[in-house]
């Protein structure tokens, strides 16, 4: 197995390099995909020269992980922004707020998730740490629906076929599974009238 070790760097010139490189590592990976993140496709798209990687990391893959993180990190902060729905809302109401709250984070990020997303089918790293991340937003999900008519279990099963759908969608598109695409914001809509025909009784 490559070594995936990477280097902290401590000085702030080799910090601020270092960024560009996460930043153009998760640029190179929602525009073109993982067949064309290459360290020489990172160094050429973030300005640095080859040692500037190579200092940090001996492999691709180790770069690819720490880009990985840099990338997912965004959502993770994306996702502690998320303000919770006032729990007063009708049950339905606040169903859906959740459901749009929760399925916004992964959405707006769709073009880095993409080949992360195909990725894991063979990647048992990114695959293992893909789960960590999204049972993160599944806890999310159940403690914004906690003032919902709901018991955990049934909000952990809807947000297991809500985050499926989405998923499905960022994967292969939004024609993939059904013969009548919709944009974004009518998936969103559906997703959270299926939730609430589930959830609310």
């Amino acid at each position: 197995m490559a070594d995936l070790h990477v280097t902290p760097p401590k000085q702030r010139r080799s910090r601020e390099a270092w960024n560009r490189v996460l930043d153009a590592g998760v640029a190179i990976l929602a525009e073109e995909g993982y067949e064309a993140f290459t360290i020489a496709a990172v160094c050429d798209r973030a300005g640095v020269a080859p040692p500037a990687i190579y200092a940090r990391t001996r492999s691709k893959d180790a770069l690819f992980l720490a880009v990985y993180e840099h990338g997912i990190a965004r959502l993770s902060a994306d996702q502690a922004g998320l303000v919770a729905p006032d729990p007063g809302l009708p049950a339905a109401e606040l169903v859906r707020a959740v459901v749009a709250a929760i399925v916004g984070v992964p959405l707006r990020h769709q073009e880095f998730l993409r080949p992360i997303v195909l990725l894991s089918a063979s990647h048992d790293e990114v695959r293992r740490r893909g789960s960590g991340y999204s049972r993160s937003l599944g806890a999310a999900f159940v403690d914004l629906l906690a003032p919902a008519p709901s018991t955990d279990v049934e909000a952990w099963a809807c947000f297991d076929t809500v985050f499926a759908a989405v998923i499905l969608r960022i994967a292969y598109g939004p024609g993939f599974a059904t013969p009548h695409p919709e944009d974004d914001d009518a998936f969103v809509a559906r997703l959270g009238d299926l939730a609430v025909r589930y959830l609310i009784r």
